[in-house]
């Protein structure tokens, strides 16, 4: 360190210029923003801190020690509102005090240079060096402080269940069992060994797009396991059955999905197995006694050999069904499946996807019921003319535009019920045109008699959906003590619901709460939402105190865009003349991956999303300007045809709908809205209390302008995906956007293994025994929306060979 008199002349004079130049120019930014901010209501301290950086910043141009005292207590009168504003929150403390810190600490060190000072540069070296320390202390006590996860005592394992409602050696069905809890009752993989857990294989699909880089690929896939085979999707249908102890590919069959039946979001969520022979329908050993059945993206429905892959020709024609017979005219890709049916005393139960946001004449959302041996379409339930049945005479077809069902539905063998989590009409955000049966129906679980296709009863979460907050998790089936046939639904607002699953009768409470009003259809607005009284995902109201960045500009920014925005909490109304706030965003509390249960201990665990949307109406007039269409209908515009999150030209509505999702500054890509972003909890399931809640997620492959951290700190990502309990007393998951794959402790939430995946994890995991070792198994295979590599990589894991009580199972 040198001392006064070796700094040359002309750093004696320009280093402290530049440090007062960049002061000038923060503190110009701060001051004009801030006044900005203040005329719209907002908070004070950016103007005021705005002009104290000005003053400080020209005296230290004029080389004046006063302004490193000035901006000492600016500094300190930072430190203050920070935590009067958030408290000891590590992440909200970030944009408020990280730059401000660097700021002081180039000041301390260029104090040998200014006028009056009488510091050395080593005194202000150390003095620089001690201040570092107290931040870096004092923000490791902050974090420590702010990481409980405990909020209540773990549950003694007494609850009951029906044994069909868990999975043993196999993983028969999508969720594990009908039941779709998401449990094994294999137990050798525990807290205390899971930390050897090793990859045993690695598959691949060999499906990959020919740019990676700019697909909308993304295999979602849970395989199956049934007896020796294991059986899985691709990310565009081709069907694969693999050993399950070695990964050795045993046969595929290539259904040939076109390319431009593709939607944006290429996905195959799974697969469903029918024993024809064990239902009595085909002799034991033949052809397809046992077959696998998938939907498409170009929207038929498949059935094969379960032992060659080879089609089953009894099936449809040649193998294959139809299902856009009687839809009309369809657009390649406006309608795929992209999760797997559900079969119910031998009838496949499908819906489909209808890309959202299109026009008001997109193709039906029409849920149908085939044979699944001969694939003969059995019912259809059209819900604005549910006396429409097959066959249709020449000219009808299913009514245009209701709300479909894309997600994964479930079965009751013994009520002869299939439950069907519906999704919105449509058009997502504009409702003055729905029918009367669209209103009642949409985000609704609808129970249909599998043999009939008739309504046993529909419950509604939203009432006149304008939020895009369709059912995307499938139910959970539970009995409760004393027998009682229950379900658990959760949904994209956050709350779960506990409804009696003969009836759809509400267990625990259910209340209609006063919702805000306006919006560009005031008339078309519900006065009041159904509220589960059980357990909410969701968070408390946003505030301008909840906007985040990197620095105080960006958040600043962020303040700025909130107090312009119309933001009334939840269910604010959608508006065209200024952007909205919807919270929570469409795509969470809990979507497609749904909550897993230990039905021993009566735990649910739940991971979450919790992100904003920032969105606006956009006239019909300005849309078309912008070349808006619906797919198939392309004009040449810069967004539209289906881009999922901006521009979706809701052809037929009054307005179009630009959707900001993640809500991210156009700058340095960060989201407004301050950490987690996601979450996973683990709830007590008799009471709905929380046992532990936690971010879930890193910041290793996040960070400004899209330039990776490698931070390995819990800052809780988006998330898509499920997750698997065992009885092993541990939660399987990926889903995060930090290609994780994780092992959780159930009883406390602390992760005790992890292992970088390939690609994006944005899949539902699950576990079965080959051979007396119990392996856990995850596709990755990216999303094009969380944005995670695209991959085509099948992983299994499983404990070093001989170690571990081999079958052990909790029983």
């Amino acid at each position: 360190m040198r001392d006064d008199t070796e700094i040359p002349s002309g750093a004696r004079l320009w280093l402290p210029r530049l440090l007062g130049g960049l002061y000038v120019i923060i503190g110009a930014v701060l001051a004009a923003g801030g006044a900005w901010l203040a005329a719209l209501g907002g908070s004070l301290y950016y103007v005021c801190a705005g002009v104290a950086l000005l003053i400080s910043g020209v005296l230290l141009a004029r080389q004046k020690i006063a302004g490193v005292w000035l901006y000492a207590v600016l500094f300190a009168a930072t430190l203050a509102w920070a935590f009067w504003e958030v408290g000891p929150d590590i992440w909200a403390l970030v944009p408020r005090v990280v730059g401000p810190a660097v700021l002081l600490l180039l000041a301390l060190l260029l104090m040998p240079l200014l006028r009056g000072a009488r510091v050395s540069m080593k005194v202000a070296g150390g003095v620089a060096a001690a201040v570092l320390g107290v931040l870096v202390v004092g923000g490791y006590a902050v974090a420590d402080g702010g990481s409980s996860r405990a909020a209540g005592a773990f549950p003694a394992q007494d609850f009951t269940a029906p044994a069909a409602a868990t999975a043993s050696a196999d993983w028969p069905v999508y969720g594990g069992s009908d039941a779709a809890q998401r449990f094994s009752r294999l137990a050798e993989i525990t807290p205390a060994n899971v930390g050897r857990l090793e990859r045993a294989w690695v598959a691949h699909t060999g499906d990959m797009p020919a740019e990676p880089e700019e697909s909308s690929y993304g295999a979602e896939t849970t395989p199956l396991k049934i007896g020796n085979t294991l059986y899985l999707c691709s990310a565009t249908n081709i069907l694969i059955a693999l050993d399950p102890a070695t990964g050795e590919e045993r046969w595929r069959y290539d259904p040939d999905v076109p390319d431009d039946w593709i939607p944006y979001t290429a996905a195959c969520r799974g697969v469903t197995h029918f024993d024809a022979a064990a239902a009595g329908a085909a002799e034991p050993g033949s052809a397809c006694a046992e077959r696998i059945i998938e939907g498409t993206l170009d929207a038929r429905l498949i059935a094969v050999d379960a032992r060659t892959g080879r089609p089953c020709a009894g099936f449809g024609a040649g193998g294959a069904v139809d299902i856009t017979e009687g839809m009309g005219p369809v657009v390649p890709g406006m309608v795929s499946i992209t999760s797997p049916p559900v079969i119910v005393r031998g009838v496949i139960v499908t819906g489909h996807q209808v890309l959202d946001g299109q026009k008001l004449s997109a193709p039906s959302g029409v849920i149908q019921g085939f044979d699944a041996v001969t694939g003969k379409q059995v019912w259809a339930w059209d819900m604005a003319a549910p006396d429409l049945q097959p066959p249709l005479a020449p000219g009808d077809t299913y009514t245009r535009g209701t709300p479909n069902m894309w997600t994964m539905a479930s079965g009751d063998e013994a009520l002869g019920l299939v439950y069907l989590p519906m999704g919105n009409a449509a058009v997502d955000y504009w409702s003055g045109s729905r029918t009367a049966a669209e209103n009642e129906y949409s985000t609704s679980l609808v129970a249909l008699d599998a043999e009939t296709g008739r309504p046993a009863w529909h419950f509604q979460t939203v009432h006149k959906d304008v939020w895009d907050y369709d059912l995307g998790s499938q139910p959970t089936l539970v009995d409760l003590p004393g027998g009682r046939p229950a379900l658990f639904l959760a949904s994209k607002k956050g709350d779960i619901y506990v409804l009696d699953r003969r009836t759809g009768e509400p267990i625990t409470g259910v209340v209609e709460r006063p919702v805000p009003q306006g919006g560009v259809e005031p008339e078309e607005r519900a006065a009041t939402q159904p509220f589960s009284e059980y357990h909410t995902l969701a968070k408390p109201v946003l505030t301008e105190r909840d906007m985040w960045g990197m620095s105080p500009i960006d958040q600043m920014a962020c303040r700025i865009q909130f107090r312009r925005a119309s933001y009334k909490g939840m269910y604010t109304p959608p508006t065209a003349d200024s952007r909205w706030i919807e919270y929570p965003g469409y795509n969470g509390g809990s979507d497609w991956g749904g909550i897993a249960v230990d039905p021993r201990s009566g735990v649910i665990v739940a991971n979450y999303n919790d992100m904003p949307n920032y969105n606006r109406l956009v006239p019909r007039a300005e849309a078309d300007e912008k070349g808006w269409a619906p797919r198939g209908e392309a004009r040449g515009g810069d967004m539209g045809g289906g881009a999922e999150g901006a521009g979706d030209p809701q052809m037929g509505a009054p307005y179009a709908i630009d959707v900001n999702a993640g809500w991210r500054l156009p700058f340095t890509g960060l989201l407004c809205k301050r950490p987690p972003y996601g979450g996973i909890r683990a709830i007590d399931m008799r009471t709905g209390k929380t046992i532990w809640d936690r971010p879930f997620g890193t910041a290793r492959r996040n960070g400004p302008f899209g330039i990776p951290s490698g931070l390995p700190v819990d800052i809780g990502t988006p998330n898509n995906g499920g997750s698997v309990i065992t009885a092993g007393g541990l939660i399987f998951i990926a889903a995060a956007t930090d290609d994780l794959f994780r092992a959780i402790d159930l009883k406390t939430g602390e992760t005790l293994w992890e292992d970088a995946l390939p690609a994006g994890g944005q899949a539902t995991p699950m576990t079965y025994s080959a051979n007396g070792r119990q392996y856990v198994v995850i596709m990755a295979g990216g999303h094009h929306f969380m944005e995670t590599p695209v991959g085509d990589e099948v992983i299994a894991y499983a404990l070093p060979a001989g170690e571990g009580a081999s079958s052990a199972r909790a029983e």
